[in-house]
């Protein structure tokens, strides 16, 4: 793969479309100072989350897995002024330092970072009746993909649009034999949409900056 030519190209479009400001360059420099893995979505792929939510006209967005609050505030901005994310962090060093990028854009009005498992604060999701959400962000831990989607269901609406990142990893989707636990969540939830009929989904190949992966992008029926 001629990953140099990928990163120029994703570099390019990004200077155009999506420009990363001083808020969002420092939630990067963050994760460094922080000792935080550099995982982050890349800018043009936190403008592709904007366009989503801006094409669903979300108000409310649901997002698993907040890191450093790079991709919260993505997420945040689109929405409109009186719009909400709620954000799980299992991590409570990575939710501080997400909090502190948060409101340092700006957007402690509408941003609530929930920290825990993420598979406790689901089903509370539920039983409280915070849904519906009309964008839901899975890239959390991969192991229980499968689950996280079959909650996001729960909590969607007719319409409602779910991203899932990571689903490809380099190619190593396509080993069946696969001892990754990483590996494994992604085949589990690729096949499971496959025969999924409650959404109309697609997994998108992504290349650039963060290299060879891919999404999953699903409209609920």
């Amino acid at each position: 793969m001629n990953t140099e030519l990928f990163s120029k190209v994703d570099n390019y479009i990004s200077s155009l479309l999506a420009v990363e400001d001083e808020a969002l360059k420092n939630t990067i420099a963050s994760l460094n100072n922080n000792r935080i893995p550099q995982q982050s979505i890349s800018p043009n792929q936190g403008k592709f989350l904007q366009v989503l939510i801006k094409a669903c006209n979300a108000k409310n967005a649901l997002e698993l897995g907040t890191l450093g609050g790079y991709s919260t505030i993505w997420i945040a901005r689109a929405l409109a002024e009186d719009g909400k994310v709620i954000t799980l962090e299992f991590d409570e060093h990575h939710a501080k330092v997400a909090q502190e990028n948060i409101d340092n854009a700006g957007l402690s009005h509408k941003v609530e970072i929930m920290v825990g498992k993420a598979l406790d604060i689901l089903p509370s999701l539920i039983a409280d009746q915070i849904a519906p959400f009309d964008f839901i962000f899975i890239d959390a831990d991969k192991p229980p993909y499968a689950k996280y989607f079959e909650f996001a269901l729960k909590l969607a609406r007719k319409g409602t649009i779910i991203v899932c990142d990571n689903v490809i990893r380099e190619g190593k989707v396509l080993d069946k034999n696969s001892d990754d636990e990483k590996v494994k969540g992604v085949q589990i939830l690729n096949e499971m949409l496959s025969e999924n009929n409650k959404v109309t989904s697609i997994i998108l190949q992504t290349v650039g900056v963060k290299e060879y992966d891919g999404m999953v992008v699903a409209v609920v029926n």
